[in-house]
């Protein structure tokens, strides 16, 4: 019932009515599904009625622990990036609660996400001091829990690409007597360095790498991310760390490797280079289960939307080649979907304008999944699949429509072709090249 909201997209008039029927369902999780499809539909929409809000209130303080996370998680999606009070005011109290349990940690940690994905970048006080705090006064076991990350990963969100904002808060993270203040705290600042390109963070992270940990590596693993992280904004950090990334795998431990996959794919978010999908597809055939099920889900990533036909065929050898594995074959199906996203039609690269600008929402979507691949057994093949429904924020048109001022369609010649450098350059510089010129609506490729 999740997946209909999915299919409506950004339709929330006619996708409300056929949702609504789910929504009395007498199965809690169809039930739950139909509340996080009313999230899913209305992502990034402006509605005056804002049918969201009045249909998730309810369930987000009901007694059903299943429709508080799906509530939460739809909230997330539905108001990514909009930093809205009234929403707000409805998370603060889940993550506040008290009472220890698995399941409150999970709705707790489900919650602190939703809240930075809707105050991404936005450096909120009254958010992030709620999340801190509540990561100074849990128990040792609720710091176990397996989604407790996703609370750190919502106070990176807030400070996502903030850079020295986020100083304070970092510090503060170090105080927390637990092994996750590492992981809290590298989250934290690669988030707010995010695609800033500044070397001396990415040393930083190189260094956190450097360590040869068997366990408690979870702070390496978000370095390795990390170092994409913040190199995805120019061209030369990116070569960089595709050559820092051989030498993890040639001399890291484990934890690392499982890493190395995502951090590929955020680096190459949406743009399926040839060399890149090479790597990935090597190491989609490892013998350990996490680095071969990372790889595959970021040769999604890296061809999200693009109906790259050797990213498909390689996906359907691997279908075959793991025919046996049901974590492996759902990873490629996942993988599969992400390529052939809105049949080509649709674009999860969070950066627009040649690079100028990044979208904060579409960022904290991969990111969400991301994390949740880092401890994959626990998130996307357990309970928690729903998380992969973040991807929503990133989902964007891949193409360029132009219309009159009454908003009917209206076809106008343009021209398609490869961006340029024009710093530097004298004279009347350029800023596309070897262009064909095309009637709109057209397709736009990365780059």
């Amino acid at each position: 019932s999740a997946s209909l909201g999915l299919i409506q997209l950004w339709n929330v008039e006619e996708g409300l009515a056929q949702i609504d029927k789910f929504l009395y369902s007498s199965e809690e999780y169809v039930k739950a599904g139909a509340a996080l499809a009313v999230g899913i539909l209305s992502s990034g929409v402006r509605n005056d009625a804002d049918p969201t809000l009045a249909l998730l209130d309810e369930h987000i303080n009901g007694d059903s622990h299943v429709m508080k996370c799906a509530a939460c998680t739809g909230l997330g999606i539905a108001y990514a990036g909009s930093a809205r009070e009234d929403v707000m005011e409805l998370l603060l109290p889940i993550v506040e609660q008290e009472n220890s349990g698995p399941t409150t940690m999970l709705e707790v940690s489900l919650a602190g996400l939703a809240l930075g994905m809707i105050y991404v970048g936005k450096c909120d006080d009254a958010a992030g001091g709620t999340i801190v705090q509540r990561l100074m006064e849990a128990s040792d076991e609720e710091l176990d829990h397996s989604h407790a990350k996703f609370l750190c990963l919502g106070l990176g969100l807030l400070f996502l690409g903030q850079m020295e904002k986020a100083e304070a808060m970092i510090e503060a993270l170090r105080t927390i007597e637990h092994k996750i203040s590492k992981l809290a705290a590298i989250t934290l600042e690669t988030c707010a360095y995010a695609g800033s390109g500044n070397v001396l963070k990415v040393q930083e992270m190189l260094h956190q790498c450097a360590e040869h940990l068997e366990e408690d590596a979870e702070h390496q693993m978000a370095a390795v991310i990390g170092i994409g992280l913040i190199t995805m904004g120019e061209e030369v950090g990116a070569e960089m760390a595709l050559r820092a990334f051989e030498h993890l795998l040639h001399y890291c431990e484990l934890p690392v490797k499982r890493a190395v996959p995502l951090a590929l794919g955020v680096l190459n978010i949406s743009s399926p280079v040839y060399s890149v999908i090479d790597q990935l597809s090597r190491m989609s055939h490892d013998p350990d289960a996490e680095i071969s099920q990372n790889a595959i889900l970021a040769m999604g990533l890296t061809s999200a939307g693009t109906n790259n036909s050797r990213v498909a065929g390689l996906l359907r050898q691997l279908s075959e080649f793991y025919s046996k594995e049901a974590g492996h074959v759902f990873c490629v199906r996942i993988a599969q979907a992400m390529l052939h996203m809105g049949k080509g039609l649709l674009t999860l690269n969070p950066m627009h304008s040649d690079k100028m600008i990044t979208s904060g929402p579409a960022l904290g979507g991969v990111l969400t999944l991301i994390y949740a691949c880092l401890d994959l057994k626990s998130t996307l093949l357990d309970k928690t699949h729903y998380l992969l429904y973040y991807l929503t924020c990133s989902m964007n048109p891949r193409m360029l429509i132009t219309v009159n001022d009454d908003l009917s369609w209206r076809p106008v010649t343009v021209r398609v072709g490869q961006a340029v450098e024009t710093v530097g350059q004298a004279g009347k510089p350029k800023t596309i090249t070897g262009f064909q010129t095309h009637t709109t609506p057209v397709l736009i490729s990365t780059g």
